[in-house]
């Protein structure tokens, strides 16, 4: 296994040195109020209202993903209603039916190519409207970055959130890499909230070098009432917060969120430019590499050699499609070996 890194997940990474000394020192303050009563919680959400310009929003920590998802959304929507996202959306695909447990609401499932909702599509859906026999469409749900590592431009996503305002439909953002979306796309976090119109953001922190910390944002302050007892309720308040709250303190701190992200991203891009050197017709990029994400087919006997060198993910077994990701602590040596090891086989 080449340098002991894959390129399964960026979830496969490590932790961020300095996120590891942030860690140490709060440790190091001694004894503070629990459950989010201390002074490095109270900072970090501060800090969270620097970055997006916005000083009513409010933030919850979570310890995870699927959690800060499916809150988020439980926060919005009521069980008689739906929620509107991509076909690849992580809620719909990855989460073990977490939000349709936990919210006993309706994923309607859009046809989405390259990941991107399409927002010339979406008329369709608003059929039956009122209609009391029908789950009511209330929440539209996407990913940024999407889920094959794809980017909306701000047009794209000022369309979406017309569409939204104009029938009264709740934002949610699936923020996993979000970092990732402000790093390629070089715009300012509150471009997309505006132009989105966003009500709540699941903003990921554990995929781009943080250790198990997510926030669910708030951009209407009135929607996150009581949601304090709903993350209690699902067993996703943490006693010792300020652990939380004292990474994202750190990952603001000159940038690092984006240095991490810019950083993986621009090895997703150095990626896709040795692979296409190889000039081979066996290989397929499947999606425009914009954030740090590669999803390539090519033919099904090379992929278990391939995997044996570096672990990666197959992500559509009909079509030989894998997924190839890059994390903050991806190298480009490791890039550039495991690119020869394909060139290699391919030759076999």
């Amino acid at each position: 296994m080449i340098n002991k890194q894959c390129f399964a997940s960026d979830n496969y990474s490590g932790v961020h040195p300095r996120i590891f000394k942030a860690l140490e020192q709060a440790n190091q303050m001694g004894h503070m109020p629990a459950y989010g009563n201390d002074e490095l919680t109270e900072r970090a959400v501060n800090r969270f209202r620097e970055i997006f310009e916005n000083p009513k929003l409010e933030v919850f920590f979570v310890f995870n993903g699927s959690a800060s998802n499916t809150l988020g959304l439980k926060a919005l929507t009521q069980s008689y209603e739906s929620i509107l996202c991509p076909s690849t959306a992580h809620i719909a695909n990855d989460e073990c039916g977490a939000p349709e447990f936990f919210l006993g609401s309706k994923l309607v499932l859009v046809d989405s190519p390259h990941g991107k909702l399409p927002v010339d599509k979406l008329d369709s859906y608003l059929a039956r409207q009122g209609d009391t026999h029908a789950v009511q469409l209330r929440t539209v749900s996407i990913s940024l970055t999407t889920e094959v590592g794809t980017l909306y431009s701000l047009s794209e996503l000022k369309a979406i959130g017309d569409w939204c305002r104009k029938n009264k439909f709740h934002v949610h953002v699936d923020g996993a890499r979000f970092s990732n979306a402000i790093a390629a796309l070089g715009c300012q976090p509150k471009d997309i909230i505006s132009a989105l119109g966003v009500s709540v953001l699941s903003f990921g922190g554990t995929k781009n070098g943080l250790l198990g910390a997510e926030a669910i944002v708030f951009f209407n302050p009135t929607q996150a009432q009581n949601f304090q007892f709903i993350r209690k309720q699902s067993l996703q308040l943490a006693s010792k917060m300020r652990f939380v709250a004292a990474q994202f303190l750190e990952f603001f701190t000159d940038d690092l969120w984006l240095e991490n992200a810019r950083h993986a991203n621009a090895m997703a891009k150095h990626f896709e430019k040795k692979l296409l050197e190889i000039n081979s017709k066996e290989i397929q990029v499947c999606h425009p590499v914009e954030a740090n994400a590669l999803f390539v087919k090519l033919p099904r006997k090379f992929i278990s050699d391939l995997q044996k060198v570096a672990p990666f993910y197959v992500w559509n077994e009909n079509e030989n499609q894998v997924r190839w990701m890059c994390a903050f602590d991806t190298k480009k040596e490791t890039v550039d070996e495991f690119v020869a090891s394909v060139s290699e086989v391919l030759r076999t």
